[in-house]
């Protein structure tokens, strides 16, 4: 289960102030139409009143002139209506909408180990209905609190103006209210909070359930995901109506608050008017006004509710903007220029806890064009130590250098453009066959992406595919093979055409036949290029000029495979157990 947000000494409402900026212009013109639209209400009314009366009394002429002034002050009021509306949503939206991309290039920055441990149901859910729910905020602030507030402050101006003495007497309850409605809005914001953290919950759940739906079925686990999907699904529903149930005791209690204002003001008006310090016209007067308070007290009190809920999604979106990568650019880090290819690691340590080094003292060069394969047991840092190169990862001590240049001092795009990385486990996106080789490229060079293909022994299978280069890919590349899958990588690969080649367990899961096919388009990829080879099957790496034996983070062997053989150290152990 994802933490529960604490509670913070200041609202992260006021961290929305630098997108409110943006729309200042546009949040103007919507509260003019607004104060547009509230003023031609009394207006209409009084016109209104007139027309009644040149009616009443056969002024039919006066009556039709008033009429259009009518008609048109009603036009009018309904423009500055169609502008609050208008305005104020796309100032809403636009805030939300930089907002989201904010958080999504935010987010983007952050190191692979903070989305190591992130639930993907937990960020889609901030990145979705969180930032909605911020946006609606926003709105419900400009197109009615603000209304709200100005015709409160109208009102109880009139109303001061009328009798000011009973007026302050009915301010005393001000504080007792307020006060109330502020417990209720604690109290709702701790329950929204713990509804909204279900909630991601129960979204993590179910990216997780329908992404191994294939591992359900083969265990017949329906009924245990049932189970679990309940239980979290319980959790939200109760918080949920915690909040409901909060809200609905709030409604009675602070409506009998007002009622009894209300009734104080008529035993001092009834007071006032039987000494003659008010007369019966202004008493009815001041009680019209009264009445007119109900509507914006009652709109507040709901939108203050509104707020409070809204201010849990605001601080679960305003926590991601708060992590800071680990892996930081230097201000003045250089584009890595075109490179021979040339590795060197010099003394590195890493640990992703520092009470447990995962390297140590690691060094090794590898030269431009050679071929090291990196072997050792589960455990030994052969994937962290290929982490650390595309910089996934900073080195906790040593460091690694590319040609003559330390990694830290080169901006992290241009060092990872030189670098292809071809995956045990091949991720393809939503797309193309075409879109996803040429992935992360804006226009696609036809050619250039058949020729990869042809180069990564994919171009026979893709153009049987229903629409060749065209065919939209499911979910994961799910209706490819896994060879079909992993050549395709490959091909990404190609069309990248970096200095520097990782092939992290290429083959590792595929039949015969696949792996024939995608070990010879990885012989063509490697030609010419520094190439990292991480392979448990050591029938993979025996061509590789160098092989680097790695145990507990340390290089116990290297050298390739006949000399490593001759000795019969740690390498000839492997070897002996698997070809036994």
């Amino acid at each position: 289960m994802s933490p529960t947000p604490t509670a913070t000494s200041r609202s992260n409402y006021w961290h929305l102030v630098p997108y409110l900026r943006n729309y200042r212009q546009t949040i103007i013109f919507a509260l003019a139409c607004t104060l547009v639209f509230i003023a031609f209400w009394p207006i209409l009314a009084a016109l209104a009143g007139q027309a009644a009366d040149h009616l009443a009394k056969g002024e039919v002429r006066a009556m039709a002139e008033l009429s259009a002034v009518i008609a048109g002050g009603f036009l009018i009021h309904k423009t500055a209506q169609y502008g609050q509306d208008s305005l104020m949503a796309a100032a809403a939206l636009g805030i939300a909408f930089d907002l989201r991309l904010a958080v999504y290039r935010h987010l983007h920055r952050l190191d692979l180990s903070y989305f190591e441990q992130a639930k993907t149901g937990d960020l889609t859910y901030r990145l979705t209905e969180d930032i909605d729910r911020v946006g609606e905020a926003v709105n419900k602030l400009f197109h009615d609190t603000t209304p709200c507030v100005l015709q409160l402050v109208a009102v109880m101006g009139y109303m001061i103006a009328l009798n000011w003495a009973m007026t302050l007497a009915a301010l005393v309850a001000v504080p007792l209210m307020s006060l109330l409605i502020g417990w209720f809005g604690d109290r709702l914001l701790y329950f929204s909070r713990r509804s909204q953290t279900e909630i991601s919950d129960l979204s993590s759940l179910l990216t997780e359930v329908f992404s191994g739906i294939r591992l359900v079925r083969a265990f017949a686990a329906e009924d245990y995901e049932l189970e679990r999907f309940s239980i979290t699904a319980d959790r939200n529903r109760r918080a949920q109506y915690s909040a409901a149930w909060l809200k609905a005791v709030q409604h009675p209690i602070v409506g009998f608050l007002y009622a009894l204002c209300v009734l104080l003001l008529l035993l001092l008006g009834t007071w006032q008017v039987n000494l003659g310090n008010l007369t019966g016209s202004r008493f009815i007067s001041y009680i019209a006004a009264v009445a007119m308070l109900i509507d914006p007290i009652a709109h507040l009190t709901e939108n203050y509710n509104l707020y409070k809920q809204a201010e849990a999604s605001v601080d679960r979106v305003f926590e991601l903007m708060a992590l800071q990568p680990k892996v930081v650019q230097q201000p003045h880090a250089l584009d890595l220029p075109p490179i021979q290819g040339r590795v060197d690691y010099r003394q590195v340590t890493f640990a992703y806890n520092p009470e447990q080094p995962v390297l140590q003292g690691v060094s090794f060069t590898v030269e431009p064009g050679q071929a090291i394969a990196l072997v050792g047991a589960s455990g030994a840092g052969k994937s962290t130590l290929m982490n650390l190169l595309p910089r996934f990862y900073d080195v906790t001590g040593g460091s690694i250098w590319v040609d003559d240049h330390d990694l830290r001092s080169i901006t992290l795009t241009s060092l990872r453009r030189h670098i292809g990385i071809v995956p045990q486990e091949t991720i393809l996106f939503s797309g193309s066959v075409a879109q996803n080789i040429a992935f992360g490229q804006r226009d696609i060079d036809w050619a250039a992406v058949e020729q990869a293909a042809r180069i990564a022994n994919a171009h026979d299978f893709i153009r049987h595919l229903p629409d060749g280069y065209r065919t939209l890919l499911g979910e994961r590349g799910v209706n490819l093979s896994g060879g079909q899958r992993q050549r395709l990588a490959i091909a990404r690969a190609v069309l990248l055409d970096p200095r520097i080649l990782i092939l992290d367990e290429a083959t590792s899961a595929l039949d015969a036949e696949s792996e024939a096919l995608v070990q010879e388009a990885l012989e063509r990829l490697m030609q010419n290029r520094t190439v990292f080879i991480i392979a448990h099957r050591l029938a993979t790496v025996r061509k590789a000029d160098r092989i680097v034996v790695l145990e507990q983070g340390q290089v116990v062997e290297s050298g390739n495979h006949q000399e490593l053989l001759d000795r019969g150290g740690k390498y000839a152990g492997y070897y002996a157990q698997q070809f036994r």
